[in-house]
Formats: C-alpha cells, structure tokens, sequence
C-alpha cells in the first residue's frame, strides 16, 4: 500500500510527512483492502486544509478536512477517512449476509 503526501503552496516538511503517515498506518491496519491514498495539503489565507483520496475496489474515497492548524485538519482527516471506510465495510458485510439469507434452505428442496 502506497501513501503519497503532496502540498499545495506549502512545503511538505518530513515531519508533516511522518505526522501524516503514522496517522493513516492506523487506518491501512484496519482495513486490508486499500490500494493507496493521495494526500494533499495545502494553505489558503488562514484555512489549512487536507484532502485525501483513498483508492479501494470500487469506487474510490474522497475526503477533506479544514481548520486553522494543519495537524489538526490531517487528525480530522483521518477520522472522517475511518468513517467512510467503516461504512464501506458494514455496507460490503451487509450485501453478503442478504445474499446468504436469500438463499433457500436443503430442507425446503427436498421436499
């Protein structure tokens, strides 16, 4: 799993580059299924902002994040990115347990 760390009109410093991809080694931990995840950070006036864009089967998620502290725009970040990511599995589990109830028992073909 790859992680790419961008910025927009601001330098990526290799400890906003660590920061970053300790918090979302959390995530990659969790879910297996991630191919990789661009983030994107960048500054505007005083809004510091974080953007990621989670690649997985199926559609890709898109996520962002603002404030006035870039650490905690990316601590943000990657709870929403969590969230999602949550949904996304339950969503996936409950797809196959409705395909598993939907199918007829042995006992009812026999008869």
């Amino acid at each position: 799993m790859n992680i790419h760390v961008t910025g927009r009109q601001v330098e990526i410093t290799p400890a906003l580059r660590d920061y970053v991809v300790s918090k979302l080694n959390r995530i990659t931990q969790r879910f297996d299924q991630i191919v990789d995840i661009t983030v994107t950070l960048s500054v505007e006036k005083l809004e510091h902002k974080a953007e990621a864009l989670a690649r997985v089967p199926g559609n890709d998620i898109f996520v962002e994040a603002d404030s006035t502290d870039m650490y905690v725009s990316i601590d943000n970040l990657v709870d929403k990115l969590d969230r999602q990511l949550v949904r996304r599995k339950e969503k996936n589990e409950n797809q196959r347990t409705n395909t598993v109830q939907g199918t007829p028992d042995q006992g009812y073909l026999n008869q």
